[in-house]
């Protein structure tokens, strides 16, 4: 089933779900293939398609993987980029959205395993220790739309995803669990998928356009 969203619709309520997704319904498993047939239509460098996508539905392996997470979480958490330390302003409302997203991202890590599925976009050529910034964003680059197809995919089929990448912490142990050949892939990211309750989903709140806003060069202000 798809919602007939509109493409800025799916484009602007693409959230990070967490606390609404659905455990208990399972998910087909042709829902997720069609999600990853779109998915694959997302450039990559050089038209390479070094993409490579590990599905875990296996409740094993989704505990496992999750037990990682939030050691990675335990970690984050107090750390002062960690979503709840961000913000020092005094805008209570601003503060209530950073509490509330904190909360959610806290929610995520306590019930991880419970996301009826995971996926972990691969890629080939695992990044040198000090890569130089073009191999880098060539790598990262080569994936990350493709990711991101996929999750907007989803979204039209009523299924929420939520990006994270903590596990990376603790990256050559989710290797061994899913007998992923670490010396040659990198793993970008484990993102839990579950159908949503409810498919109502409101844009986000984001800082105007004209803060990071910058026309033919760093000091050139937009046209009217």
């Amino acid at each position: 089933m798809q919602l007939g969203l509109s493409v800025d619709d799916v484009l602007s309520t693409t959230r990070a779900v967490r606390k609404r997704m659905d455990f208990d319904r399972p998910i087909e498993p042709q829902v997720i293939k069609d999600c990853l047939e779109l998915a694959l239509q997302a450039p990559s460098g050089s038209n390479s398609q070094g993409w490579q996508w590990i599905v875990v539905t296996d409740p094993d392996k989704r505990m496992a993987l999750a037990d990682l997470y939030r050691q990675a979480w335990a970690i984050y958490v107090d750390l002062p980029f960690a979503i709840g330390n961000i913000y020092d302003g005094d805008d209570p409302e601003v503060k209530a959205s950073y509490d509330r997203s904190a909360s959610s991202a806290q929610y995520l890590a306590d019930n991880m395993e419970k996301a009826p599925a995971m996926l972990i976009p691969v890629m080939p050529g695992r990044t040198p220790e000090n890569p130089d910034w073009a191999t880098a964003s060539a790598t990262v680059g080569s994936i990350v739309q493709a990711s991101w197809s996929f999750m907007l995919a989803a979204r039209e089929r009523g299924l929420g995803t939520s990006w994270t990448t903590l596990h990376t912490m603790f990256e050559e142990q989710a290797a061994e669990i899913l007998d992923i050949p670490h010396e040659e892939m990198i793993q970008i990211a484990l993102i839990p998928i579950a159908y949503t309750k409810g498919t109502d989903f409101k844009k986000g709140n984001r800082n105007p356009l004209a803060d990071s806003l910058h026309w033919d060069g760093w000091g050139g202000s937009a046209p009217n």
